[in-house]
């Protein structure tokens, strides 16, 4: 939020993001109204800035983040991303371990802020990107300050206190349903406690890849994965396995019918949302749009008929 004086630091420009009325399900369903969270009006690009202000800044409340220190993390692109526009905001520096196989822009983008990056094997995922980061931390603890986003209730407190709360407002509480991809879980974990607890009525459905063989970037499938330590699975009404096909089409109709650009897992949401669609008569369906589909240009999300 920009303060009255009509300055602010780039961090104060996180969250208070848009609800954008989703077209695209109307003509089949009339009486559903769509929305989703357009989270790529962070400063950042990604739904990733709040979780990761949100744990830089907690490790500056306990001591733990100090100047003298690196901040390490895995990621598969979008919270490096975020770690590294933050900490350049507040002069930290940032090492990252990413996968060797995501996107050219993800990878472009961290180096552009001036974060160093250790790629671990492709093959191995983002599961291997962790304990490759928990290798250089076990070596050198001293030397830096390890958010660990699967397992800090930092990330989920980001939600629960910032896209919950906007959620309700911007919905003027009328929300039925919420949908969320699991990748970290924090979105939908933070997300779905706080609706829960305004009205357990609210439907509340996860989303994952349908198997651990896919191609929906920043997605787990969690079964297969390491399980990230902020997952509660009791607030999910529904887990719903998306298949990537599915969902690539998805997002590029959102491109093609509505004008939105958007990533992999926003055509997960998009094919959760169809899902349930067909499943009730009416209510007030919202998801979460994590990012643009500008970062995926190279991967063919978009090269495909």
């Amino acid at each position: 939020m920009v303060h009255s004086t009509g300055t602010a630091g780039i961090t104060q420009l996180i969250g208070n993001t848009p609800l954008l009325r989703i077209r695209m399900f109307e003509r089949e369903f009339p009486r559903l109204e769509v929305y989703a969270k357009a989270e790529w009006f962070n400063p950042g690009g990604s739904v990733k800035d709040r979780a990761a202000l949100s744990m830089i800044e907690e490790g500056e409340r306990r001591g733990a983040l100090t100047h003298d220190k690196t901040i390490i993390d895995s990621t598969s692109g979008n919270t490096g991303i975020a770690y590294a526009m933050v900490a350049a905001a507040k002069g930290y520096r940032v090492k990252l371990v990413m996968p060797a196989n995501v996107s050219a822009e993800r990878k472009a983008l961290i180096s552009a802020y001036g974060a160093d990056i250790v790629y671990s094997d492709a093959g191995e995922g983002s599961d291997g990107a962790i304990r490759f980061v928990r290798d250089l931390v076990a070596a050198d603890p001293n030397s830096y300050f390890y958010p660990d986003q699967y397992s800090n209730p930092a990330n989920a407190r980001a939600h629960y206190e910032g896209t919950a709360v906007e959620i309700l407002q911007q919905t003027a509480g009328r929300v039925t349903h919420f949908i969320a991809g699991l990748g970290t879980t924090g979105t939908f974990v933070g997300t779905s406690r706080r609706l829960k607890e305004h009205d357990p009525s609210i439907r509340t459905i996860a989303v994952q890849p349908e198997d651990s063989f896919h191609g929906l970037e920043g997605l787990k499938h969690i079964p297969t994965a390491i399980i990230p330590k902020i997952w509660d699975p009791t607030l999910a009404d529904e887990i719903w396995g998306c298949p990537t096909e599915p969902a690539y089409d998805l997002a590029r109709a959102a491109a093609r019918t509505e004008g939105l650009l958007v990533g992999h897992s926003s055509g997960a949401a998009l094919w959760a949302v169809r899902r349930l669609a067909g499943t009730i008569d009416e209510g007030v369906v919202v998801t979460v749009f994590p990012d643009s589909g500008d970062r995926y240009l190279s991967t063919g999300l978009y090269g495909r008929k």
